[in-house]
């Protein structure tokens, strides 16, 4: 099925709010910490994948992609790894509103990859987006930085690691989108998957989850990561990289939201006033976006 501009929008959306739910559930595990959370989510996110990819395109087809996917397969797999990895242990380390916070950065990082890598000029609007939103995030940094406590500027800098990866693999899939046969780049969010568990086992062990913990992570790896990271993938097809950067921060809005109605970590005013922002510069955009599509693609 080919997804429209508008419909792919919505689907990205979609996957924003599974994504946020991650701090909020973190926040209510009773002894899971560190790199067993990764380990944890990860491995239900494999395990997840090989179900949903073997259904959605056959045991054959699947590895098969794996198989023949190359350079680029992997080169996403890792920067996936990354993301999964760099995301949890940041939770770890500081509250959930610096990592959104942190991650905000990625629209500014896709564009510039875009630009830089692949050439791409982007409108006007798209510019003032980021600028936007920068303003927001910047407004935010600042103050959460002001507290000076080291596990805060440590958790930032894990954090900073995945919107880097973000948009070192958004570049990439938009480049391999112009290619006459690309290659099944699903496939690149089970190969992620599998680095991430193999990566954090041995530095998780020994495990120490409940099974209660073991529940939540397991949702975390089914619904907050393989089902969303194969929409965002699947929207990819139709959304530019910065677009789907932009799109991706009502993560940031949604995880703030979801940690202070269900874990009690309230957003100061800095928060709230910066969050704001973004959330006018993903509006604006999308809208000014909508307006200039043709009327055949709206629909």
């Amino acid at each position: 099925m080919k997804l429209t501009h508008r419909n792919a929008v919505w689907v990205m959306v979609a996957a924003t709010l599974l994504w946020s739910i991650a701090g909020v559930v973190t926040r209510h595990l009773e002894a899971a910490r560190s790199f067993e959370l990764t380990f944890w989510r990860s491995a239900f996110n494999a395990l997840a994948l090989v179900v949903l990819l073997s259904w959605l395109r056959g045991p054959a087809v699947l590895w098969a992609s794996l198989r023949d996917g190359g350079r680029p397969l992997w080169i996403s797999g890792v920067c996936w790894a990354v993301m999964f990895t760099a995301f949890m242990v940041a939770l770890t380390l500081t509250t959930v509103a610096n990592v959104l916070v942190t991650m905000a950065i990625g629209p500014l990082l896709t564009a510039l990859g875009a630009r830089i890598a692949l050439g791409h000029r982007l409108a006007a609007r798209t510019w003032w987006a980021i600028a936007l939103a920068g303003a927001g995030i910047g407004w935010m940094y600042g103050h959460e930085f002001a507290a000076g406590d080291p596990r805060l500027l440590l958790g930032t800098l894990v954090a900073l690691a995945v919107p880097v990866a973000a948009a070192v693999n958004w570049t990439l899939l938009q480049h391999l989108k112009g290619h006459d046969d690309p290659p099944d780049m699903l496939s690149a969010v089970l190969v992620g998957a599998l680095l991430s568990a193999a990566v954090t086992l041995p530095l998780a062990w020994p495990l120490s989850a409940s099974l209660h913990d073991i529940g939540l992570l397991a949702t975390l790896g089914v619904f907050q990561l393989a089902i969303p990271c194969l929409m965002a993938v699947a929207v990819a097809r139709v959304l530019s990289g910065p677009e789907i950067s932009l799109l991706g921060l009502l993560e940031v809005m949604f995880g703030v939201l979801w940690a202070w109605l269900g874990a009690g970590e309230s957003p100061g005013p800095a928060v709230l006033a910066g969050g704001a922002l973004v959330l006018a510069a993903l509006v604006g955009n999308e809208v000014l976006a909508w307006r200039q599509l043709p009327r055949v693609q709206k629909a």
